[in-house]
């Protein structure tokens, strides 16, 4: 298992997809992600056509923690959010901005065979 770290001042998903080329993981799975971030983007599926995805952004600080994909190299992260008042958002992980703490991917690379 590897451990990724965002730290502030990077992008979560530019940096994850650095960070695992640099270890040499192309295909594997993210465990699980653990952190905060400071903004960022999440879509989830229209309604009425599963096809199409409904992107929002938010500027506000957020609880984060989720799981996800190494395919090819690209990184696929879905995350549960948690902000102020107690409430949660969840989602596809478009973009994300550490800028206070910092966020933890913790990966196992599949193995050839």
């Amino acid at each position: 298992m590897k451990m990724l770290t965002v730290t502030p001042g990077e992008e979560v998903i530019e940096t994850l997809t650095k960070q695992a080329a640099d270890q040499g993981i192309t295909d594997g799975a993210i465990v699980s992600l653990i952190g905060a971030v400071d903004a960022c983007a999440i879509s989830n599926m229209l309604a009425e056509d599963a096809g199409t995805d409904i992107v929002s952004e938010y500027r506000q600080p957020f609880e984060l923690s989720g799981t996800g994909e190494i395919r090819n190299g690209k990184v696929h992260v879905h995350v549960v959010l948690g902000r102020e008042g107690d409430s949660a958002l969840t989602g596809h992980l478009h973009w994300a901005r550490v800028e206070t703490f910092f966020v933890h991917a913790y990966t196992l690379a599949l193995e050839d065979g």
